[in-house]
């Protein structure tokens, strides 16, 4: 038989086991926290270091000259006049004036590729506003191209080679030339957030697609929540335990994990081939992530009914509530803090999602933004998959920008759902 030493030499190593062991799973745990920080630090750093330029353009300032021969072709000064002129050519003159030394049509191409072709549509909606400035000249900031505000911002540099850079040696002197007599800055990229979708990165923005993705969210919401908290109530506090509540609660968790893509499918087939709803419209597309978020609604919701205690079910009953009255003047104010914040986390989850939309048409090329539910549109994910997919090094930058904008949505809706938990929800 073993002495009581050596029991107790026994037990002391065992102890000294569990400890280093218990040490060693802490660690792991504090590396695990360590490299998930890690990564997100390093994608924010990422996305924010490409990004934050794109909330700011290059400008040229020129001094233009609206010659009539170009503003007016025809010699009138009506409005429809003035709408046909030739404003890219005005806006060209008055860059060739800074630089009078540049001849040959090749050098004076190379020159204007520095101006974006909206200078043009920027000159044309000045003239139409007050034509009162036909014959006369005025300074005007106008926009230059993706590929001189690339130079700007130092992302085009004279380390490439000349053949493999989109901008030649002589277009890099006159861009230095501009920045040097302060006729060539960075300003504030408005047109990021008030500007539709376009080809040109310098003329590309957001609002088409903001407009899109609030458009389908608002169905999305009108639809989900009240389909959702409904559902909930009627399993929780009406529903008879059966087979078939029983099927219906494994699916609704099991639709809960399916694939975003498949709900597309889904709406493809049915929303679009079989009622003929008009394809890319944030009408299709609310309803396809309605079908998606509802499990994660129900599910939700469910639990912030269970949460409420029995007690206070039995005590409306005993003062003679029928059961709607206890549900709902007792129960579910109790429980809508929990349902709020279910709601909040499956829109936010919505409003991150590509897939589906992809799936019904809303990646199409959309230039205008939408004015309605059933106008063509585009969501914000599927713009960025859009710019991401994309040549030009610019788009690179919008493509962050927008990402950055997406991020601040997501953690706006997700701030919410922590605020209204924390100032809602009852403890008891």
């Amino acid at each position: 038989m073993r002495s009581a030493q050596q029991t107790m030499a026994l037990v002391e190593r065992s102890i000294k086991r569990r400890r280093r062991a218990e040490s060693r799973f802490r660690w792991y745990g504090r590396l695990a926290v360590f490299l998930g920080i890690f990564f997100v630090v390093v994608l924010f750093a990422n996305i924010i270091g490409k990004g934050y330029g794109s909330f700011r353009q290059s400008y040229i300032r020129l001094e233009v000259g609206y010659d009539p021969a170009l503003v007016e072709p025809d010699g009138s000064a009506s409005a429809q006049s003035l709408a046909q002129g030739d404003y890219q050519a005005v806006a060209r003159a008055a860059l060739r004036a800074l630089f009078p030394e540049v001849e040959g049509r090749a050098n004076l191409k190379q020159l204007d590729a520095l101006l974006s072709d909206d200078a043009g549509y920027a000159l044309q909606k000045r003239v139409t506003n007050d034509p009162g400035l036909v014959g006369k000249t005025e300074s005007v900031w106008v926009l230059a191209r993706d590929n001189t505000d690339m130079a700007m911002k130092g992302r085009i540099t004279r380390a490439e080679n000349e053949e493999g850079r989109p901008l030649s040696d002589r277009q890099l002197d006159w861009i230095e030339a501009l920045k040097a007599k302060g006729l060539l800055e960075l300003r504030f990229n408005s047109g990021f957030f008030t500007n539709g979708d376009s080809r040109e990165p310098e003329q590309a923005g957001i609002r088409g697609a903001v407009a899109g993705s609030l458009f389908t969210l608002l169905i999305t919401l009108l639809l989900s929540f009240p389909i959702g908290v409904a559902a909930a109530i009627y399993l929780e506090e009406f529903a008879k335990r059966s087979r078939w509540t029983d099927l219906i609660e494994v699916n609704i968790n099991n639709l809960a994990a399916v694939p975003s893509i498949v709900f597309g499918l889904l709406g493809l087939a049915v929303f679009i081939n079989i009622f003929g709803l008009p394809r890319s419209a944030p009408l299709v597309g609310g309803l396809v992530l309605t079908l998606m978020t509802l499990p994660t609604i129900i599910i939700a919701s469910r639990a912030a009914i269970k949460a409420v205690p029995p007690s206070i079910r039995e005590a409306a009953l005993g003062i003679g509530a029928s059961s709607m009255q206890v549900v709902t003047h007792h129960v579910l104010p109790l429980a809508l803090p929990g349902m709020l914040t279910g709601t909040i986390i499956g829109m936010a989850r919505a409003l991150g999602e590509t897939a589906p939309l992809l799936m019904i048409g809303m990646v199409a090329f959309v230039v205008n933004v939408p004015g309605g539910f059933t106008d063509p549109a585009t969501a914000l994910p599927v713009q960025v998959y859009l710019w991401a997919d994309s040549p030009e090094r610019a788009f690179v930058e919008r493509t962050s920008g927008a990402i950055m904008v997406l991020l601040a949505f997501l953690l706006v809706m997700n701030g919410a759902a922590v605020f209204l938990r924390q100032r809602l929800e009852r403890r008891w």
